[in-house]
């Protein structure tokens, strides 16, 4: 690190040039190339995937993305002549636009539709399909079709509503325009320059991050030509890849600062600060981006593609933490501290910096009260943590969009009209073979019309050699109730079974919207404690390599676990309990996305590992020194609680403003991270850590004299730590001893 550090501040120029030509040109061909992303929700090997693979094969024209045009009106009904004459001609012009593979309305028997007009006759739909599926629609297809449909309101007769769902009309929906990316950046520029009070150090963690994550961004663009990348994953990763790189170089530009103090030159400092903090940094990003890539493990090419897109935003910015920064810190020179620190180091020279102030007191405070302390600390969790206990894994469709959107509103008019299924209909598709199986197959039709919790169930559809047929099952319970995840379990296991031991080689598969997504939840609950294990295991492992003790990485087990638990409490509480989802923009309360759990537990792995190795590291370096418990946690707590709280108060800052994106999956993620790195930061770390570290005294440091002897030697220097050359002189170690035997007392 050493060396590396002495090349950037060497060729600085140089340095930053390459990172710029790495962001342009990275850039360029992201625009150029364009996005891939794709949601692919099915697992391979599920009953739902099977279902899916044979619609395709035998039912190409099924194969692009069907939206709906579903009108309204009040004081009339859709009948009407006036009414019918606006919307067919409508109709009419959005089968003749680019993409529009059919058209099936409700006015016309022969073409499939005749079915979409509701009992009340105020509500009717037309069923849109494109020639390709949402993924590779051209956006402008599709808002061609939006902007047609919605005409037909100022056309027509008054009071006519005319909404749009589906995918593709999904894609034409107003986003934030980055607003969260740069409502988080400012507020992290403020609480930087608060904490530095100089302008040019506090921007030059901002300038680091968003190069960094710049160059991911279009690096995950790229990516998703390659593999299957979610929609949402280059919004995580930017959201990951700020909160980490900002901290990243919060930490190492500290360290540089303090070498100034010292009175080391800014090049000596730079260097200093990246081969002491920088191997910390690289410590802590390779183990987000281990945890991230643990999400391999589970076989899901949707996963795959996030973990890979997501540790790729790491791996970018601890780069830029460790190449960029250094080059950076050395052309601003002494500005990275601010004017009254510079004058007050020409005027009394360097200095020791003693852990006074509310730090030192509230290290002493928390070692008077480690009992009192460590029990509100648990209470705390416990409350934060139980409504996970109701958590219902599920996936979110377009009627937990916010109510102003045209999807939601259309979602609204179906399920009002036609019942809640209408919005998440099942598919049964099945292989034929002779005219036994289309009997058993009739049969199954009629048994499936009495079957509870079935609203209607459309004709039989066969393929053009009879060889394949399909059926649609409409529900009379929402996509995301229970009971409909209690139908698809009984037509599965009751009623298509019996329908096939008829005779015949019938093997229907059940698939459709509720049925895929509970298929994709259930695999990835069956994988999660394996994944769990794996990464906790992992961080268990890399805790006792480098602390050479059995309680340090079981407490740090038991935090992650406690820091997830609260963190999935309060997303149930907002997005599955609905409080103030709908006045935060959200949409309606629904069930939490099942791949949360996963990506969760990496992500906060690895940025739980950071503040367990920052606050940690200082408590085990004056623990090897002066073999006394209770100092070293006192003196850890109060020399690392302040960078650890700056930085978290910045990752917190961030994560929060990505609420403001209006996708709810990023959103959800923005409050879970955000709450957990509050937990681990302010009441784990800097509360119950050190409180249960107090009471458990020297047994926080045992570790078998045989495994001692086994384990390998491994070296992590935190920010506050000091190498061997910078000790302190012994009137320094007995003023800082001092200073915190005065706050105890």
């Amino acid at each position: 690190m050493a060396a590396l550090a002495r090349w950037c501040v060497r060729h600085r120029l140089v340095v930053v040039l390459l990172w710029l030509l790495a962001l342009g040109g990275t850039a360029a061909a992201a625009t150029a190339a364009g996005s891939a992303y794709s949601n692919d929700y099915e697992a391979p090997g599920t009953e739902s995937g099977r279902a899916t693979q044979l619609l395709n094969e035998n039912f190409p024209a099924l194969g692009g993305d069907s939206d709906t045009v579903v009108w309204h009106i009040k004081d009339s009904t859709v009948r009407a002549a006036d009414v019918e004459t606006a919307m067919s001609n409508t109709l009419r012009q959005i089968g003749d636009l680019p993409g529009v593979s059919a058209v099936a309305s409700p006015y016309e028997a022969d073409s499939g539709g005749a079915a979409g007009i509701s009992a009340d006759g105020r509500t009717a739909y037309a069923t849109v399909s494109f020639d390709q599926q949402s993924d590779d629609l051209p956006v402008s297809q599709a808002k061609a079709v939006v902007d047609t449909a919605r005409a037909a309101e100022h056309h027509g007769p008054d009071g006519l509503q005319v909404e749009l769902g589906g995918g593709a009309v999904a894609l034409t929906e107003p986003t934030s325009a980055h607003v969260s990316e740069i409502v988080g950046v400012v507020v992290a520029a403020v609480v930087l320059l608060l904490a530095f009070g100089s302008l040019a150090a506090a921007m030059l963690p901002i300038a680091t991050a968003l190069v960094g994550v710049g160059t991911a961004y279009a690096g995950i663009v790229l990516l998703g030509h390659a593999m299957t990348v979610a929609d949402f994953a280059p919004m995580l990763g930017m959201l990951v890849g700020l909160g980490v790189g900002i901290d990243y170089a919060l930490f190492i530009v500290t360290r540089h600062r303090k070498g100034l103090k010292q009175g080391l030159s800014v090049p000596e400092a730079a260097q200093r600060a990246v081969s002491t903090t920088g191997r910390a940094v690289v410590f802590a990003g390779a183990t987000v981006c281990i945890a991230l890539l643990g999400m391999l493990i589970l076989r899901l090419s949707f996963l795959n593609g996030v973990a890979i897109a997501a540790s790729l935003t790491v791996l970018l910015t601890v780069a830029a933490s460790v190449t960029l920064l250094p080059a950076l810190l050395s052309l601003i020179g002494p500005r990275a501290l601010s004017r009254r620190e510079r004058r007050r180091l020409a005027e009394h020279g360097p200095a020791p910096e003693l852990p006074t102030g509310l730090a030192a007191r509230w290290a002493a405070f928390v070692e008077r009260h480690p009992k009192l302390l460590g029990g509100l600390a648990l209470g705390l969790i416990t409350v934060l943590a139980l409504p996970t206990l109701s958590l219902h894994l599920g996936t979110s469709d377009q009627g937990n969009n916010p109510r102003s959107s045209t999807t939601r509103q259309a979602y609204d008019l179906l399920a009002d009209g036609f019942g809640p299924g209408m919005n998440g209909p099942l598919t049964l598709v099945t292989e034929v073979d002779g005219a036994q199986d289309k009997a058993a197959l009739t049969h199954l039709a009629h048994e499936l019309r009495t079957t509870d919790g079935v609203a209607t169930v459309s004709p039989i559809t066969y393929n053009a050699d009879d060889s394949a047929a399909h059926l649609t099952v409409v529900p009379d319970s929402s996509p995301q109730s229970q009971q409909t995840s209690d139908l698809v379990d009984r037509l599965r296991a009751d009623v298509v079974p019996e329908a096939q031991s008829a005779g015949g080689t019938l093997d229907v598969q059940v698939g459709g919207v509720t049925a895929s997504y509970d298929d994709f939840a259930e695999v990835i609950i069956g994988k999660l404690p394996l994944f769990v294990g794996v990464v906790v295991g992992l961080g268990c492992v890399l805790l006792l390599l480098a602390f050479r003790s059995i309680g340090i990485p079981l407490k740090a087990a038991a935090m992650n676990i406690a820091a997830v638990a609260s963190a999935f409490g309060v997303v149930v509480v907002i997005f599955q309990w609905g409080w103030g989802s709908e006045l935060l923009g959200l949409g309606a309360s629904g069930p939490i996305e099942p791949f949360l759990p996963v990506i969760m537990v990496s992500v906060l792995f690895g940025l739980s590992m950071d503040y367990q190795v920052f606050l940690v590291s200082r408590m085990y370096e004056e623990w090897l020194e002066t073999g006394d418990n209770r100092r070293a946690v006192r003196v850890g707590l109060a020399e690392t609680s302040r960078v650890i709280n700056s930085a978290a108060v910045i990752m917190i800052s961030v994560f929060l403003a990505f609420v403001l994106s209006g996708d709810r999956v990023i959103a959800m993620f923005g409050i879970a991270l955000a709450v957990a790195v509050a937990v681990d930061a302010f009441i784990l770390r800097t509360l119950l850590v050190p409180a249960l570290m107090h009471l458990l005294g020297g047994a926080n440091w045992w570790l078998p004299r045989w495994l001692d002897r086994c384990l390998p030697r491994l070296s992590i220097e935190p920010p506050e730590c000091r190498p061997a050359g910078d000790a302190k002189i012994p009137e320094q170690r007995a003023a800082t001893g001092e200073a915190l035997s005065d706050a105890a007392s």
